[in-house]
């Protein structure tokens, strides 16, 4: 059995942690009640452009913006989106193991570009001799902003329409507290499967609405701006799940490590305990013999 002044010096260091894993599940706390805060504010506006996008894409035959139609030749891209730091349990771990699936999937490496968001993607994909086009450490963790992805999202449209055929999103999908999964899903080109998708998880007042629009002038011009606002806005909403979904499962690790810091101190006080029972013990069997001795 390790010596009371040992066990002590453990004590001290493990209640340390305890005060630092406490700090960051505090920390963590409130950047996710804004983070979700966000994330369910901007998912009705998101929905009501899908549902506009939806009657667009009934006259899908008659578009063609290279939004709605699928080019045969070109390279596919695929955007990770992960966390700049770590000590947020399996968020990065989920996600990561989901795109390099996809990428198998995929096939052919050297038709494959990636664009990281946060670091913890961008050494994943570079471990595993990836290409990456671009990549994004830099967008903040609070308060995210449509224009803290304009760089981003004007990128990614511009690359399309020349480079690319497809275009993944490879993203965590922000359900509760407790439960975030991991998704792959397609942005371009816009097919009516995803949109149906993505509408049968939209509130009933979205779903019931249907409304029969009238446009003039310019269509093609029209349909293009209104795509383009649409994919940034797609854009947008899967970082705000995705930064939802790190903060919660960060501040929940970090419950999880105080809680276990909780224990092994119980552990250790009661070690401490019998260690320095047993000193205590043997030092009165000590003065026993003695005396003895000297009788």
């Amino acid at each position: 059995m390790a010596g009371t002044k040992e066990i002590k010096r453990r004590i001290k260091s493990v209640k340390n942690t305890k005060k630092i894993t406490k700090a960051m599940e505090l920390v963590a706390a409130s950047k996710m009640k804004r983070a979700v805060s966000s994330t369910v504010a901007s998912r009705l506006y998101a929905g009501y452009s899908w549902e506009v996008l939806e009657s667009i894409a009934k006259n899908v035959e008659e578009i063609i913006h290279p939004f709605f139609n699928e080019r045969k030749d070109g390279r596919t891209l695929v955007i990770l989106i992960t966390s700049n730091r770590g000590l947020c349990g399996g968020y990065n771990s989920q996600i990561i193991k989901k795109t390099v699936q996809k990428l198998k999937e995929i096939g052919q490496d050297d038709k494959v570009d990636i664009i990281t968001i946060g670091k913890k993607g961008d050494v994943a994909m570079r471990r595993i001799n990836q290409k990456i086009t671009a990549v994004f450490q830099e967008i903040p963790d609070v308060n995210i902003s449509l224009s803290d992805i304009g760089l981003l999202s004007t990128l990614v449209m511009d690359e399309y329409k020349s480079v690319y055929k497809k275009v993944f999103m490879a993203y965590t999908d922000f359900y509760s507290a407790l439960l975030q999964k991991p998704v792959i899903k397609q942005l371009l080109p816009i097919s009516k499967e995803e949109i149906k998708e993505t509408l049968k998880n939209l509130p009933e007042k979205v779903k019931k609405q249907k409304i029969n629009y009238l446009f003039e002038g310019d269509f093609d011009f029209l349909l293009g701006s209104l795509a383009e606002k649409i994919t940034k806005m797609q854009i947008y909403q899967m970082i705000l799940e995705s930064n939802a979904s790190e903060q919660s499962a960060r501040m929940i690790a970090m419950k999880n490590a105080s809680d276990a810091s909780g224990e092994m101190i119980d552990d250790l006080t009661l070690m401490f305990n019998k260690a320095r029972q047993a000193n205590i013990t043997r030092e009165i069997s000590e003065i026993s013999a003695g005396m003895v001795s000297v009788n």
